[in-house]
């Protein structure tokens, strides 16, 4: 399916939908209703029309065949209640297919300088909100998040919702326009 600028479109394996802002080779830049940019290829997105999916043949499986019987493909989409909020999971092994021959203080390192780059890169894509998942463990790796958020004056930062993270995840604000110390 063809994009272009200023389309509508829903992510497929996630639940948010925004506008094409920016394409560049195999590549799509939407930002989200809440001001998010975020990229993706082109099969991991479909085109809104209003508040409907519009879905070409190519995009339904073709072992359905009950869908392809059917002249028009269009698929209702509910109303979203919630913001999507950027979450980057800290725990070692989501970021690493393997921590052999490291010790505690090379993975520690390692989870720091990443949470250090995604928060540099939330801060450069304008996000508001975002939500670093770190586990309860000893609470080394929160303490030294602490230290890291405490570091930059235009972030603020509480407990994430227990509900849905429990009590292993931290909550970013970033407020704009404010500069790093």
């Amino acid at each position: 399916m063809k994009f272009k600028i200023g389309d509508n479109v829903a992510v497929l394996d996630d639940d948010f939908s925004g506008v094409v802002v920016d394409i560049s080779g195999d590549e799509i830049v939407i930002q989200t209703d809440d001001g998010f940019q975020l990229n993706y290829r082109p099969e991991q997105l479909i085109r809104m029309g209003g508040s409907e999916l519009i879905l070409d043949k190519s995009q339904i499986d073709p072992s359905k065949d009950a869908v392809q019987k059917k002249k028009n493909y269009q698929v209702k989409v509910k109303g979203k209640t919630s913001q999507p909020i950027y979450e980057v999971d800290l725990h070692i092994e989501k970021l690493l297919p393997s921590t052999k021959g490291m010790d505690n203080n090379d993975i520690l390192t390692h989870q720091l300088d990443t949470a250090r780059r995604q928060l540099e890169f939330a801060i450069r894509k304008r996000m508001q909100r975002l939500v670093f998942i770190h586990g309860v463990g000893d609470g080394i790796l929160k303490l030294e998040l602490d230290y890291l958020f405490g570091r930059y004056s235009n972030v603020s930062y509480q407990d994430a919702d227990y509900q849905k993270y429990g009590v292993g995840a931290t909550e970013i604000f970033i407020k704009q326009g404010a500069n790093r110390i």
